[in-house]
């Protein structure tokens, strides 16, 4: 089987939702308008923008394979509801009918939608590809099920394991574990049901997250999943009676990536220009401290492995600095330089690193290239730290995980950190990396 022009439609699923949420806030910004209300249209543009805004944050644009707009009602409503409370003093008395009428007009476009899809499902039409991952029961139950409801919207494929199925469900064993992303870049696969594979979890890790740069929805099956979980049923999908956990992809897509890349732009023009009369102090004590050069530059991993050059306040007399030298001792240090990572004053100029687009205000610390090739053969998952540009502060540093401290209890971090990521964590991330009294200390 292989992608064709007919997959185009399937390929512009994703998009349903937030087209059907943008035609109907704006429907119902005009009928607000229609009825003479007193909200003014900017600020009616404006509440309808921060709606979107949280819809895409709430991970309530992904296409769930259960239509059920109902286990969705409460956190919809709530996010037409939060932009009232900043808005409510320019969208005035009528606020409240705007974010009636929009939370209705959602439900009522939602609804639609799917009931739409599920029609076209049933006659075999825009059927997304489906790959599960796996060959025991309970993939075999998935592939049935698949099969036996179209209305779901998925067309299996096959499977990818180490072994056939155990039973014959007339669906082909695509390859072995490994060759995951390849598989689903070859068939153009959209959604994979992981399902109990042969592998050890620490093997299917890497595989998921080699899948994460590529549009693919990928959900798992819960172990134990005949017993409820303490989630939220929008949060989960479902086959039938089987709960599905999906992954979340915000961190990993274009739209969490640019979010990230305005939020490091904006954030690093206001720190720097409040930082400008400490760095002019600065600068003058260094001076004073034993002349030489104020700043200091090394070459650092970010993204993707590339490199770049990170700036410092200097901090140490000079030649002491050292690319394979991992610990800083005093005497390398002068002494302004020993308060200043004491109190990492030294790391302000990386704001530039942040307004150049090598860096960001929050990530895994930049590493040299010496020690990150030695890590990466030593501590399981160091790669995986490569995938988000490197930061100022992080996840670790506000655990404490900084100087001296272990790498692979960082790299955990940094890696819980790039899965879990959202704007609203790096705000508290810096929150406590600028005022660490909040955070009652290491954790």
């Amino acid at each position: 089987m292989t992608t064709s022009l007919a997959a185009a439609p399937v390929a512009a699923l994703p998009m349903v939702l937030p087209t059907v949420d943008l035609a109907s806030l704006a429907t119902a910004g005009l009928l607000a308008k229609a009825s003479g209300w007193g909200a003014s249209g900017w600020a009616a543009a404006t509440y309808g923008g921060a709606v979107l805004v949280l819809l895409v944050a709430d991970g309530q644009h992904r296409l769930r394979i259960c239509r059920r707009v109902s286990d969705q009602l409460p956190r919809t409503v709530a996010v037409t509801a939060m932009p009232l409370l900043a808005l409510l003093p320019w969208l005035g008395p009528d606020g409240l009918r705007l974010g009636l009428i929009s939370a209705a007009s959602l439900v009522a476009a939602r609804a639609g939608a799917c009931a739409t899809l599920k029609a076209a499902h049933r006659r075999g039409r825009l059927l997304e590809p489906a790959l599960i991952v796996g060959t025991g029961a309970t993939a075999v139950r998935v592939a049935r099920l698949l099969r036996d409801h179209p209305e779901l919207g998925l067309e299996p494929y096959g499977f990818l394991d180490s072994q056939p199925p155990r039973q014959q469900v007339g669906l082909p064993l695509l390859g072995e574990l490994t060759e995951l992303a390849d598989v689903v870049a070859r068939y153009g696969i959209q959604r994979v049901i992981v399902c109990f594979p042969a592998a050890q979890d620490e093997e299917l890790v890497p595989l998921l997250r080699a899948c994460r740069p590529l549009p693919v929805d990928v959900c798992v099956v819960p172990r134990m999943y005949e017993l409820g979980a303490a989630l939220p049923r929008g949060y989960l999908d479902e086959l039938r009676d089987i709960p599905l956990v999906p992954l979340r992809r915000l961190g990993h897509s274009r739209l969490g990536a640019g979010t990230k890349a305005a939020f490091d732009l904006v954030g690093a023009a206001l720190l720097l220009v409040a930082a400008i009369p400490v760095l002019l102090a600065l600068t003058v004590a260094i001076w004073r401290d034993g002349g030489g050069p104020v700043l200091f530059r090394q070459i650092r991993l970010t993204r993707s492995g590339k490199t770049m050059e990170l700036i410092k306040l200097r901090s140490m007399v000079e030649h002491a600095d050292s690319d394979t030298r991992w610990a800083v001792l005093p005497e390398h240090t002068t002494s302004l330089g020993r308060w200043l990572r004491q109190t990492h004053l030294d790391e302000l100029p990386q704001l530039l690193n942040v307004l150049r687009g090598e860096m960001s205000l929050v990530g895994p610390r930049p590493e040299r290239p010496y020690f990150a090739a030695r890590f990466e053969l030593q501590i399981p998952r160091y790669g995986d730290r490569h995938r988000m540009r490197t930061g100022l502060t992080g996840w670790a540093q506000v655990h404490g995980l900084h100087g001296d401290t272990s790498i692979a209890e960082r790299i955990r971090f940094d890696n819980f950190y790039i899965e879990h990521w959202s704007p609203w964590m790096d705000m508290v991330i810096l929150f406590r990396t600028l005022c660490p009294a909040s955070s009652g200390g290491r954790q």
